[in-house]
């Protein structure tokens, strides 16, 4: 689901379905609604571009939660990656354990 939008030289975020809100409106609520939907699901955004937004305010405040939400999704990825290879790491071990044991009963 996308969750920032640049619309009509305005920057535009949304929670639920359909309820679009002026990324000026924006208060702690909701910023930490997104987060947890960065986090949990699907973060889609439009890519910031200065030119495409013409309201100041809508501009410095898309641009810092693009490049914070962006961020967030390579580290989730990078934090995702590592924990499946810890995972798999402990699995082989634990396999080739079980493995000698079975193997000398």
């Amino acid at each position: 689901m996308q969750h920032l939008k640049i619309n009509d030289n305005k920057g535009f975020y949304q929670i639920e379905p359909n309820q679009w809100k002026e990324i000026d409106k924006i208060d702690k609520e909701d910023l930490m609604l997104l987060l947890d939907k960065a986090i949990e699901s699907e973060f889609e955004m439009d890519k910031f571009e200065a030119d495409k937004i013409s309201n100041k305010a809508h501009s410095i405040i898309y641009r810092n939660l693009y490049e914070k939400f962006s961020e967030l999704s390579e580290n989730k990825n990078r934090f995702k990656d590592e924990s499946e290879l810890l995972y798999k790491n402990a699995f082989d071990k634990y396999s080739q354990i079980e493995s000698n044991e079975t193997d000398e009963g």
